[in-house]
Order: structure tokens, then sequence, then C-alpha cells
């Protein structure tokens, strides 16, 4: 016996590995090493991502407020018309007092500087809600303006050279003495979600993005859902075959990589310019969303109506169902939860859809949320657009904060569409 054969009845081995076979071992282990190294490639740079936003945007998850004692004096307030009269300076006089030493025209803007503008409009609603605060002194709070909010937050270094800084050194010695007076406080930021948007970084929100978003996304909705599953019912279940619905296939399957854009000018072209409906309206917005998803519901529509049995349509036909009851009955009942599964992709799609919703304008700056579908407004993806090209600081923390709630949805719908697909999901 020579010595491999004596090795292979020793070892249990009747062959051993050639060359070639070794080599394609080794590739094969290469790329098991490359695929995970792609993978926690991938991770890595997820993790980069969502850190940078997050810790960009820990900052607007609070917002410097202060305290100060105003003097409601009858004299200056008219109690039959209290919005007339002027809060900015009865503002003013609060914060004489506290520095008394700030007596010139010069000093006293650089400490209103301090104090946000939309203060004087807070103190007016909380009198007009209350006119029994007239002829008394109430403490009053309202946000530090954006320069004292990233003061607070450490986000303006005060060893920075005063002419490298948006500061004086006054308005940092200022802002210590309310510090020191037990004037500032950092409450959670509610005004992220409850407020308009405003072009004061302290005082913007979302909630005009949010409604706006809200009307849009119903309406595309409304359309894209019903439509899209009628087309695809048909095209699936009743239309011949023949070059008109392979065509229709086709396009509809080339819709679907058409660039969002495209849409936008297609919503402007006819939408706005030749049915002349309103610039800026959740409806225009619903309206073109609809269409850039209309191709997407369709094509999930037809997979979920493949994937149900060709037996479930035999029996139901064999025990007397005519075409349409056996697809409204059996068929589409049971492609339902990868129907709806589709269209929550699809909806999540277009929630965060920019272009199309630009070009029909709905980045407008809008102070109020919309009480309707025909009123102007914007979306969450619009109002990050406007945030991030602003050039105040202070907005940079909330656009991140804006992504992060953006992303919130986002994530929320997609959890959806797998649990339901999860949930209903039927196997034969």
């Amino acid at each position: 016996m020579s010595d491999k054969s004596a090795a292979a009845s020793r070892t249990g081995t009747w062959y051993e590995p050639d060359a070639g076979l070794k080599r394609r071992y080794a590739a094969d282990k290469r790329l098991r090493i490359y695929g995970v190294a792609a993978i926690v490639f991938a991770l890595g740079m997820l993790a980069i991502l969502v850190g940078t936003i997050v810790s960009t945007a820990l900052p607007a998850a609070t917002q410097t407020m202060v305290t100060l004692n105003v003097d409601l004096p009858a004299d200056r307030i008219d109690t039959s018309d209290p919005r007339g009269a002027s809060y900015q300076m009865i503002l003013t006089d609060a914060m004489a007092k506290i520095f008394p030493e700030v007596d010139t025209p010069r000093e006293m803007r650089e400490l209103r500087q301090l104090f946000s503008n939309g203060g004087q409009y807070r103190l007016r609603d909380m009198v007009i809600a209350d006119p029994s605060l007239i002829g008394r002194s109430v403490p009053f709070t309202f946000p530090l303006a954006d320069i004292g909010d990233q003061l607070h937050k450490g986000l303006i270094d005060r060893n920075t050279p005063r002419e490298q800084r948006r500061v004086s050194d006054e308005q940092i010695s200022w802002y210590d003495r309310l510090v020191e007076q037990g004037r500032i406080t950092t409450p959670l930021n509610t005004g992220m979600i409850f407020n308009a948007d405003s072009r004061f970084p302290e005082l913007a929100g979302l909630k005009g993005a949010l409604v706006g978003s809200f009307f849009a996304l119903l309406i595309c909705f409304l359309i894209s859902f019903p439509v899209g599953i009628a087309a695809a019912v048909y095209l699936e279940e009743f239309a011949p075959k023949n070059r008109l619905t392979d065509l229709i296939e086709v396009n509809i399957n080339n819709l679907a990589a058409v660039p969002s854009i495209v849409f936008g000018l297609l919503g402007l072209a006819v939408f706005l310019n030749f049915f002349g409906m309103p610039r800026s309206a959740p409806i225009v917005g619903g309206l073109v969303l609809s269409l850039m998803t209309l191709p997407t519901i369709i094509i999930a529509t037809r997979a979920a109506l493949k994937a149900v049995p060709p037996s479930i349509r035999e029996a139901a036909i064999g025990v007397g169902a005519s075409k349409m009851q056996t697809v409204g009955h059996h068929v589409l009942p049971l492609a339902m939860p990868g129907i709806l599964t589709g269209t929550i992709i699809g909806l999540a799609q277009a929630l965060g859809e920019t272009a199309p919703l630009l070009l029909i304008g709905m980045n407008a700056f809008i102070t109020a949320a919309p009480d309707s579908m025909f009123n102007p407004s914007t979306a969450l993806p619009t109002q990050i657009y406007i945030w991030a090209d602003s050039p105040e600081r202070g907005f940079t923390s909330r656009t991140s904060a804006a992504i992060i709630v953006l992303l919130g949805f986002l994530i929320t719908m997609n959890a959806i569409a797998i649990y339901m697909r999860k949930r209903f999901e039927r196997k034969w």
C-alpha cells in the first residue's frame, strides 16, 4: 500500500483535493469575508449618518425660556380692545427693571436682541385670553432669542474673539445675570411640533408641515388606492392578452422608474397652469403624489393577485361563481394583505418626495397651519428644504429634528407594512 493510500485509510478521506478545488474553496471564503465586510461598512455608515443627525438635533429638543415680572397697567391697555396695546414697550419696561444700567438706545437694542421678538405676541394672547390680568404684575415666560438660546446651550463659544462672535460681552454679562437670578429654564420644546413656521428659529415649528403632509397623503390615498386596485384587477384578471395590454404594462413599469421631478412638471403644467388650481395647496400636492404612487400600487397589486393559487379561481368557478364573484369574493380578499403592503410602501415613498412639491410651490413661507386642503401649505420634506436653506444658525438643529420626525413616520409606515404582511399572509 502506498503512502497516500495509507494516509487516506487513516483519515477516512477517499480523495485528495486538487489545486483547483482548493482555489474554489479559498474564493468562496473570500466572498463571504467581502460580504460581511460590506454589511459592516454599510451599518457603520448608517450609524454615522443617524448619529450625526441625532447629535445635531439634540439642541432642538429643549427651548431656552426666560421669566420676567411684567406690569400690565390699565392706563396702557384698553380693556375693550386689548389688541391695540404696545406689548413690546411693556416688555421693554420689564427688561429695564432688571437692567437699570441700560440707558442708551444702542444698549437697549442689544438687550432686546437677547429676547425673542415673539414675546410681545405671546403676552398679547395671554392678556386677551384672561383680561383680568390687566392692572396687575404677573410673571411672564417666553423664549430667548436664537442667540440667547445658543449661548445657553454652549453653541456659542465665549472664548471666541469678539469680532467673530454673534454676541457682545455686554450681552453675555446680561445673560449671566438672568441665570444667577434663576430666570432661565429649558423645558421640552413642544413648539417644535405645535408651532407653525416662523422666521425666528426659536418660534419655528412643524405644525403647518405636518397638517399639509396629512392632507396631501389623504388625497393621494383616496385617489391612488381605488384607481390602482381597479387598474391592476382589470389588467390581471379581465384584460385580454394582446399588444395593447402589453404596451400598457410596459408603460406602467416605466412610469414606476420615472424621476419624481417629471411628475412635478406634469402637475405644474396640468393642475396649476391648465386647470388653474390653487398654488401651494395640499390638494394639488396630493394629486401629483397620487400620479407618482399609482404605478407602484398597480405593480404591487398585480404581484399579489398572481400569488393567489389558480386552484382558488378554479374552485370558485366550479361551484358556479361568475368571474366577477370569483375575483371580488375570493381572489381579491386573499390578495389584500399584499395590496395593503404595497400601498403603504407607496405612500411612504410619496411622503418623502420633495422635488414635485417644490415645483408646485409647496415651499412657501406659511405662518399658520392650513384649515383645509385648499389653503397654502408646506409639507415635511419641503419644510426641511426651507430650513436647510435658511442662513440662521438656529435652523440647523431644527432641520435635523425635522429629518428625525420624517424618518420616524417613514419607519412607522414601513413597520406597519411588514406587520400586515406577516399578520395576514396566507401560505398554500
